[in-house]
């Protein structure tokens, strides 16, 4: 039996007439039609005209490259064309007023992982839909102040060896990827479910002498292997392209952590809570796994400004537990005896 395409599975997802089912199927269409835009233009490379260099930095700080400021447009122009009311994206300090009238507010990250847009890494598309609450019109800001629980679906566009879509839309997390054959995207993988146990983990170590205890004892304890506490090797894994790492993470498990450290703007982590972690969280949660600030659920977190940047554990549902157990009740941890008395394999 040939593998469903995007279309079969929005059609069924449409159901009965309802205008927020409909107007989620019309904007994601014209989101895969952006994706196909911007997967043409970085297959050029750099003999595309969007890899000219960098620019300034954008409304958090972060240095936006052209191929950022490329991408954003290309996403506001589709959503243009789509019943959106609002559009608030990385590269924008406020949000955008489309329509007022439109039942839909997007948050998006145009291009994640730019950094690794030179070192030819997979790059990739958030997005998040949001009901448009409040009133648009006058304070677009509004919509977008509401908890990761209220998505009515989010997703990712990879950008790698195939242009891939990951997409929930409250019924598992499935897998599409575009076939330049049927020019459209065909079902790979059917409500993925990541293991609840794992023996992988993601984190950038060099930040080791800046995070919490928790964070270096758990890290410790995994680095032990066989002859640690864990009594079991783990490997590492480290890509910086958070769309990377997850679709890893959905595909044979493990853990990501992106938690707050010590240094100067990083205390409440570097992950933006609207337009990052909040629809990769719904993402995993939707394929059996979760998402934590280290302690509390991504998703039940209220958004206080549209840029807000949160710490970010995801993963094996089982592993996610044990990093909160880590800060909340590290005594309850029964393999660690006794607890906290030996010093890790980084420190001296």
């Amino acid at each position: 039996m040939p593998a469903a395409t995007l279309d079969a599975f929005l059609n069924s997802y449409l159901g009965p007439p309802d205008e927020l089912r409909s107007a989620v199927v019309a904007t994601v269409r014209q989101l895969t039609q952006a994706a196909t835009k911007v997967r043409n233009t970085i297959n050029q490379g750099v003999l595309g005209t969007a890899f000219a260099g960098t620019r300034s930095a954008n409304a958090d700080g972060d240095i936006q490259k052209d191929l950022d400021i490329f991408a954003d447009d290309i996403f506001l122009d589709a959503m243009r064309h789509a019943p959106v009311a609002l559009y608030a994206s990385e590269e924008l300090e406020q949000p955008v007023l489309l329509d007022s009238q439109a039942p839909l507010a997007i948050a998006i990250d145009p291009l994640d992982g730019s950094s690794n847009i030179d070192t030819n890494v997979s790059i990739g598309t958030i997005f998040s839909l949001l009901p448009a609450t409040g009133a648009p019109d006058a304070n677009p800001a509004a919509a977008f102040l509401q908890a990761g629980v209220n998505q009515l679906g989010a997703g990712f566009f990879i950008y790698g060896p195939q242009l891939a879509l990951v997409l929930s839309l409250g019924s598992g997390t499935h897998v599409f990827v575009l076939s330049t054959r049927l020019g459209t995207f065909v079902q790979a993988y059917e409500s993925r479910i990541i293991p609840q146990r794992t023996q992988e983990f993601a984190i950038n170590a060099a930040n080791y002498r800046h995070w919490d205890e928790a964070v270096r004892l758990y890290i410790d304890d995994c680095l032990e292997g066989t002859e640690g506490p864990r009594g079991k090797d783990f490997n590492m894994r480290w890509i910086a392209s958070l769309v990377a790492d997850c679709y890893r993470i959905l595909m044979r498990g493990g853990v990501f952590l992106y938690p707050g450290d010590k240094r100067k703007g990083y205390r409440q982590g570097r992950l933006r809570l609207v337009y990052e972690a909040n629809p990769i969280a719904y993402l995993i949660e939707q394929a059996g796994g979760a998402a934590t600030d280290t302690i509390t659920r991504i998703l039940e977190i209220e958004p206080e400004s549209l840029h807000q940047r949160v710490p970010v554990v995801f993963g094996s549902a089982r592993e996610v537990a044990r990093i909160t157990r880590y800060h909340t009740e590290p005594s309850a941890i029964g393999e660690r005896a006794p607890l906290f008395s030996r010093r890790g394999l980084f420190r001296a």
